[in-house]
Parts: structure tokens; sequence; C-alpha cells
């Protein structure tokens, strides 16, 4: 059985690696990828599988044999984290040059350069945010929006211009894919709003994330002159997590290849969970139609899990059964040794759920089985960490919540480089780097000793410790021919903060299903996996409902070793215990029999959909209405209003206007059009 770790090659290694070398630490499967250096090729990877080991040695190989110029690569990947790991990887395998960044990185670079020479002058100051353009383009529609309306509304541009659907054809394509608009808005008034949208960015000279790759799309595609400048330029092409890919990106890409095959797609079907954002992951499945000529390899070695974990995984995406996309799934191998089992928890509610997680997880820390960085506690939605964040400080264990603020943008953080930077000219060679790092971070109040106290004294030293623990990891992989100094500390850290890729924080990480994806850790504990939250209640199509499943997989192939799963029964302590662990689970939970489930009637399916305490009987009257209101106007019922906002209108049970509005899926147009109606129906239940 071939062992394998994260790292491409070891960090001491004296210097480039031998073609030979390069293959020789590869799987059959994986050494398949490397030897496959024209294109086009798809590589279905699993989890866990090392797809990023088989592309970076794919082009170091290719390198390395003189197939590839490294200059002439182009990788391509979604997350400034990625495309930094794979830059260390390369450059691990002693090469440089190439290229790996993000979609929007890389056209971003390119847009700026062209920019002068095609249209003339600086090029327009990028946006980094939607929501202030948004909030101002619905003001001046006559429009009312609080900070959540503004957030989807928001998400929903994002979405069509992704999906590289214009204004004008907004109201067809959301009714063709089956997309209701955000916040109890209407298509047409969202279809108003984009244009508003465009409308003030141009009156601000500013642009979006979007804007770059359209703009450098059509730039290509109209110039002649800048087209041939790039496909000259860039030759050969991997893309990274191609399930992921949304039509513009894909539009650009093919503007990139110019109708050439020099393409290496890798990704995982089922690994697919962000369609609500415009990805698709029909341009991997299409693939070998597209290109009918293309190699296929697949990876399934899992080097990641435990047997246990691997086998929880596999079952999770078969028993979806063909109509959940069993059939193009993956089924892992484990590679590991067996660990220990898998474990189910249900908890009285979600307060006792937060605080048992704590302390299972602080006895993994005290036991000295696993550190606080690689143990990680995942939900399906970020209002679900403050329960966590209460816990942890409770139990006195160190937490990061991972998309809060970004590592580089604090300012303990900002304030250390400048101290680093200042003294990486007057460094002392004779000392050794880790401590003259320490002797410069203890002036801006770090100390050997974590402080006691948690909260904000605490964050800044476990950020500070992160910087420590860098130099001391720079320290151990120097050579005599590259040794450790202060100024390549500040070098690292530079390259690092350019592609976001922090330091390893020591702490419990919290954070939502969809922020995990491409982390891993040694424990992982799933929390709050009941019907209503996964899958979400939102989820009310067929393939909603299949894409929480496969986000369910995501966070089981997180875990290396350790993990449990675990909801609590109601919400607040002392409530109805009316949860539901998730339907995703049949078969799987080990306190239930191995019989197939009842099929429940449809009332009662909706209603286990439901999360929270509801009034059932005032949640059956306004589902009876919303029926009716169908009928009437001939259409789907939930393009009236969802399971969710019905069972959110009976648990708030709304006394007028302003508090219906409050609903999550109530906006003025619902208002407008069923406000009296449904305060009249929960006024007839009050008095009932």
């Amino acid at each position: 059985m071939l062992t394998q770790t994260n790292s491409a090659a070891g960090p001491n290694h004296p210097g480039p690696l031998s073609p030979d070398a390069i293959l020789s630490a590869l799987d059959p499967e994986q050494r398949e990828v490397a030897l496959a250096l024209n294109g086009p090729v798809v590589v279905l990877a699993g989890a866990g599988t090392g797809k990023t080991r088989a592309i970076t040695h794919r082009i170091a190989y290719g390198v390395r044999i003189g197939a590839y110029k490294p200059t002439s690569m182009l990788a391509v990947t979604f997350t400034a984290r990625a495309a930094g790991e794979m830059r260390t990887r390369l450059r691990q395998l002693g090469v440089q040059g190439v290229q790996a960044r993000t979609f929007h990185a890389a056209a971003l670079r390119q847009l700026s350069y062209f920019w002068p020479r095609v249209v003339g002058g600086a090029p327009p100051r990028l946006q980094e945010y939607k929501a202030q353009l948004v909030a101002e383009a619905a003001r001046r529609l006559g429009l009312s929006v609080d900070r959540v309306a503004v957030r989807d509304l928001s998400s929903e541009v994002e979405w069509a211009k992704v999906s590289l659907v214009t204004a004008d054809d907004y109201e067809k394509a959301a009714t063709a894919t089956g997309r209701l608009a955000p916040s109890g808005y209407d298509t047409q008034t969202v279809s108003r709003l984009i244009t508003a949208y465009e409308d003030v960015k141009t009156e601000r000279g500013v642009i979006d994330f979007e804007d770059v790759l359209l703009m450098l799309a059509d730039m290509l595609n109209s110039h002649k002159i800048v087209a041939d400048e790039v496909r000259s330029q860039y030759r050969h092409f991997v893309v990274d997590e191609y399930q992921d890919v949304s039509p513009l990106q894909q539009f650009l890409l093919e503007q990139w290849l110019g109708g050439r095959t020099e393409l290496c797609v890798v990704g995982d079907p089922s690994q697919t969970i962000y369609s609500f954002t415009g990805a698709t992951p029909r341009h991997l499945l299409e693939f070998r139609r597209t290109y009918p000529d293309a190699q296929e390899i697949r990876l399934v070695r899992d080097y990641r899990s435990t047997p246990q974990v691997v086998h929880l995984a596999n079952e999770v995406l078969r028993r979806a059964g063909r109509a959940g996309g069993a059939h193009q799934a993956l089924e892992l191998v484990a590679q590991r040794d067996p660990g220990p089992p898998v474990t189910f928890q249900a908890y009285d509610d979600d307060e006792a759920e937060a605080k048992g997680i704590a302390t299972r997880a602080a006895r993994l820390i005290e036991s000295g089985r696993v550190r606080p960085s690689e143990i990680a506690v995942l939900y399906r939605t970020n209002a679900q960490s403050e329960a966590f964040e209460a816990a942890f400080a409770d139990a006195g264990v160190g937490y990061l919540v991972r998309g809060g603020e970004r590592f580089f943008q604090r300012k303990e953080v900002r304030d250390a480089l400048v101290l680093l930077r200042g003294a990486a000219r007057s460094a002392d060679p004779e000392l050794p780097m880790p401590d003259q790092v320490r002797d410069i971070l203890a002036t801006a109040g770090w100390a050997d000793q974590a402080p006691s106290a948690r909260g904000a004294a605490r964050e800044r030293w476990d950020a500070m410790q992160a910087l420590v623990r860098l130099a001391d990891d720079l320290a151990a992989a120097a050579t005599r021919e590259n040794p450790a100094t202060v100024a390549t500390l500040v070098a690292e850290l530079d390259e690092r903060a350019s592609a976001q890729h922090a330091p390893t924080v020591e702490g419990v990480t919290l954070a939502s299903l969809h922020a995990a994806k491409g982390l891993e850790w040694d424990a992982v504990f799933l929390a709050g996996m009941s019907e209503g939250l996964m899958p979400i209640s939102l989820a009310e199509t067929d393939e909603a409902v299949h894409e929480e499943r496969r986000l369910l997989y995501v966070g089981i192939t997180r875990a290396r070793v350790h993990l449990e799963v675990s909801f609590g029964r109601s919400r607040n302590p002392g409530g109805r215990a009316t949860r539901k662990r998730t339907r995703f689970l049949d078969g799987l939970w080990p306190d239930e029999s191995r019989a197939p489930r009842a099929r429940t009637a449809p009332r009662d399916q909706a209603r286990a959909l439901l999360t929270g305490e509801h009034d059932a009987e005032l949640f059956d009257a306004l589902r009876d209405w919303r029926l009716e209101v169908a009928r009437e106007t001939d259409k789907p019922a939930y393009t009236v209003l969802t399971d969710a906002t019905l069972a959110a209108i009976a648990e708030m049970r709304p006394s007028g206007t302003a508090e219906l509005a409050r609903v999550n899926g109530i906006g003025p147009a619902k208002i407008d059009r069923y406000g009296a109606a449904i305060l009249a129906i929960v006024s007839g239940a009050a008095r009932s």
C-alpha cells in the first residue's frame, strides 16, 4: 500500500527532483495523470485522493522532461488558498514560473495589462463588495430593503452575471431554472434592479469581479492582437475544481484556449455544492462529449480518511439512488489504517449539543492526540456558530470562526509585519531567525505563554503565535544554500498575504459546511444534522435536496480520523423535542432498525422539513390557504410562499405588518399581495 502525505516533496530536498523521482511519489492512477502530458484530459478525483499532488506532479514532470515551459502553463482554481497551495507544492518540486491563480486573479492581471492599450487610460476601479451599490439601486427603484434583503439581492445579481443572464433575460431564465426571486421580490423587480445596479456602477466608474471576467473575455473575443498575445504566452491550461465552473468562467476559458485542446480539468461531481452561485458540473460531466478524444482518469484511492469515515461517505452517496446522481459518484477506497468508529449523538437541545461538542473537543486536546488546529466543528448555516463560540469560550478552548476577519487584515498582524519588515534590514545573520522573530514580536505584545483570559487578548496572541510557528517551520526547512532569515520570513508572509494563504492559527475551527470545502482536519464534529438544517428547509426541489446530500458528503470527507455526527432534538432548553435527525442517515444511524422508513404523507413530509417550535394547526391552515391561492393564480404553491416561510409565520405569529416583514421570505411585494390574508389567518388561529 502506497503511503502519501500532503506535501509534494520534503522541504529539505536539496534541489529539483529528477523525472523518475517525481513519478515515484505517485500511485498508479496519479502517475497516469502525470504522464498524460497532452490534452484534453479529464481527471475525476474523489475526496482525499491526491488530486493536487497529481496535477502538480504532472506540471513538474512536464517541465522536467522539456514538454512544458513553466511560463507557458496557466493553472486556475477557485480560491486564493488553493492557488497558494499549488504554487507552494510546485516550488517544493523545484518548478518556478508557473502561473497558479484564481480565475479572477488571472483575469484581473491580464485586463490591467491590456486595458491601456485597448481602451486607454487606467482601468476602472474594482468594487470588491456589491452591497452598497445594490442598496443604492434599490433606493432608486423605491424598494424598501434591509441588510438581509441587500445581501440576497446582491447574490442574485452575481448569479445572473456568472450565468451570463442579462437583465432583459432574467425573468425567462429564472422561470426556466425554477429559481425563486430572493427576499420575497418578484422576478420583474429583480430584473429592474439588475439594470439599476449596472447604471450605478457606470456612474461611479467602477466594475465588479464578474465584470473583470466579462471584459477580458470580450477583449480576447473581439481583439485578435490581444488574443494572439495571450494564447502565445499560455499554451497549456489546468483547471482545478472543474465541477464548480460557472458559464462565465467557462466562456473565459474558451477564449483563453482559442480552439486548442491543451487542457487538463480536475473535479468531482459529488462535491458540487455551489450551484446557488451559478456553478454547474455540466462542463465536467460533458467533457468527453465536448472532447471525444479526451483521456479520462479516475482517482479513487482515499489517503485522507480512515476506512470508517470513507464507508460512511460512500454510503451517504450510494443511498441517494440514481435520482441523486449516485451513478456518477466515485466510490472511494480507503488507504489508511482503521481508526475509531464514527460516533452519532442526539442531544436534548442546541445548547446541550454545543456544550457537549466543546467538552469532547477539549478531551481530545487534553489527551494530546489532536491539536486544536486539527479540530473543526462544521454546521449548515453561519447563524449556528454563536452557540459554539459561547460553548468553547466557557470551556476555555481557543477557536476561530472561518469566514470572519481575514488573517492578514487583523491589526496585530499588520503591525507585526511592519516590525518584521523594519528588522529585516538590520537583522544579525549570526542569530537564529526564530529567536529574532520572538524578540521582535515581544515588543508588540507577544509572550511565551498564552494569556489565561479568552476574548480579544487571546485572539491577538493566537495570531502572533501563528507567525512564530511559521518562523520555526521555515528555519526547520532551511538549507545552507537557502538559509532562514527575517527577510525570507517577510518574503514568505508577503506571498501568503497576496494569496490570502494564512499560517495556521492554533484554535478549533468553527465553519459552515460550504466554507470547509477544500480543507481537512484530524477530528470533525458535524453539528445540527437534523431535518430542516440538513437538508435545509429551503431545499424544496429534488435537485436542491440532492445538493444538500452532496454537502453532507463534503462535510464527512473533511475528517481524517475522528468523526462525530450530532443534532439537538429541540432548539431551546426545555423546548419540544420535535426535530428528527437527517434523512440522509437513514439506515446508518446506529440506534435505528434496518427496516425502511414508512413513506410519509405529503403534509407530514412537509412538516418534517421544518425547524423550530411552530403551531402545527396554524401551519396547516396557512398551507391550505396557499394551495387555494396557487389554484386561483395557476402557479406552483412554492412560488406563493415556501414551507420554511409558512413555518416561520406559524412560529412567530405576527400581529401586524411590521412583524410580518421580519419573516425571512416576506418582502414588500409579498406583503402587498398576501399580507392581509396571512394576518387574518394568524388572528383567527389566535382566537380559536
